[in-house]
């Protein structure tokens, strides 16, 4: 680097579809990016490692103080007063702060948050040990400085408990706060089967449950069961597996992730854990789960199916059991307020434009949210919610643009990272155009021949390449 270079001021790029920041003082480590990387010298194919965009969708970021309309005089934050009443402080009611204060908003913002409030990528919990990410290091920003930067009232480790509509009031349970708007971006909770205590079973949602876990992992290897192999099970499975544990992975169906991608997908993800202690049973259902008698693991799980080489009645000792069986949210405050709620998806139903619930003035996002039939929790959404949902309460246009028809899917599993792109909606086939020892590509056409979804496969050390032109 020359000298005029290293005499320019450190930038700051945010990403677009995740909120991730690359900071050029600090660099990239997991990416192979050291401290002290220029934006501008970072690869053309590199990859976001959150959400896995490229590096045309980052743009400079200065990060958002309380910001004020030109004409408009300060307000003070008055808990009292009326204004805008945020319960969750994930990524998604975060970033409605942000997008608030970004266009200009001066009212009172007021969060309810269940858990500290800190600042933190939630993806990066289901590969914090194979990056050997430290616990201290997951924090971006701790909540009370988020809170000061952005003019936020903070009600950390505080619960919202009832909505009252013609009030427009939320109740919590450290007090009652009004509202002008309110934003429900509290999430989803894991959904445990009956046949698991939820007393006895790791169930890693957020931050401080990943704390405890690691916690009950540090005193050396032991043998996992996680139940449930979607997204979020695989890439625990691969993790903890990195981490010396003996990983058994149940599921329902006959290979994993069979939800979100083609059966060649599940298979080559397999193939690739061949070299690490991983097990898979598919065409498993738990059917209960006991202490186990004597010295050795402490849990026994029942099993039932009918796969090779799994027989009804097989039992399953291990020391520690993972929930990933998928989420569901919370339906108390919708119900509270009479909010239309999508039983069998699991979510307030939302307008995809806008993010607006079936009641005025309140919105939803992130988890908790769906929008027609369909719950989208992934991380690329929540950026662009945000902005809708600011821009509806401030009265301003909402963004252009219709969003992707789904978003952009990512496997953070470092022995077969796996992208999976949706170009349109509808049923098609999948075709395979490139199928070798590292990369396999598939590309999904519905029956008039258009182009609906391309998937890539691909051993690490290669280049990833544009999802977006693949023929």
């Amino acid at each position: 680097m020359t000298d005029a270079l290293q005499a320019l001021p450190w930038r700051q790029f945010i990403c677009r579809v995740c909120g991730l920041i690359y900071d050029e003082r600090l660099g990239d480590a997991d990416s192979g990016l050291a401290a002290g990387t220029r934006f501008n010298d970072i690869p053309d194919d590199w990859a976001c490692p959150i959400c896995g965009v490229g590096k045309a969708d980052f743009e400079p970021h200065e990060p958002v103080a309380m910001a004020r309309a030109a004409s408009a005089p300060a307000v003070a934050i008055a808990p009292r007063q009326a204004g805008i009443v945020v319960v969750g402080a994930g990524r998604a009611g975060w970033q409605v702060v942000q997008a608030l204060r970004a266009q200009g908003c001066t009212a009172p913002i007021s969060m309810v948050a269940a858990c500290s409030g800190d600042v933190y990528d939630k993806p990066q919990l289901s590969v914090a040990m194979a990056r050997a990410l430290p616990l201290a290091g997951l924090v971006r920003e701790t909540a009370a400085a988020a809170a000061r930067r952005l003019g936020v009232h903070l009600l950390a480790d505080t619960h919202a408990v009832a909505v009252d509509l013609p009030g427009r009031r939320l109740r919590t349970t450290r007090g009652t706060l009004r509202w002008q708007a309110l934003v429900l971006a509290h999430g989803a909770a894991p959904a445990l089967p009956p046949e698991l205590p939820a007393a006895q079973v790791w169930r890693v949602n957020d931050l401080a449950a990943y704390r405890r876990l690691r916690a009950a992992l540090d005193g050396g290897p032991q043998r996992l069961a996680i139940v449930g192999a979607g997204l979020v099970g695989c890439e625990l499975a691969n993790d903890l597996a990195l981490a010396g544990h003996q990983i058994h992975l149940l599921d329902v169906q006959a290979q994993p992730l069979a939800a979100q991608l083609p059966p060649a997908a599940g298979q080559r993800l397999l193939a690739a854990w061949a070299g690490l202690p991983i097990q898979f049973i598919g065409g498993a259902r738990v059917t209960g789960m006991a202490a186990a008698d004597g010295p050795g693991p402490r849990w026994q799980l029942t099993l039932a199916g009918q796969a090779e080489p799994l027989q009804t009645g097989q039992v399953l000792r291990v020391d520690q059991v993972l929930c990933a069986t998928g989420l569901r949210t919370p339906g108390r405050l919708a119900a509270s307020a009479g909010l239309a709620f999508d039983t069998a998806a699991g979510g307030i139903t939302v307008d995809g434009r806008s993010g607006a619930t079936s009641q005025p003035g309140i919105y939803a996002l992130g988890d908790c949210a769906v929008v027609d039939g369909r719950a989208s929790r992934y991380i690329e959404p929540i950026a662009r919610q945000a902005a809708a949902i600011s821009a509806h309460i401030l009265g301003l246009p909402l963004p252009d643009g219709a969003p992707p028809p789904m978003p952009l899917l990512r496997v953070k599993t470092s022995a077969l990272p796996i992208t999976l792109k949706w170009h349109g909606s509808g049923a098609g086939t999948w075709q395979t155009t490139v199928d070798t020892a590292d990369e396999l590509r598939l590309l999904q056409h519905d029956a008039r021949g258009a182009l609906l979804a391309t998937l890539l496969a691909r051993r690490p050390g290669g280049e990833i390449g544009n999802l977006g032109t693949v023929v």
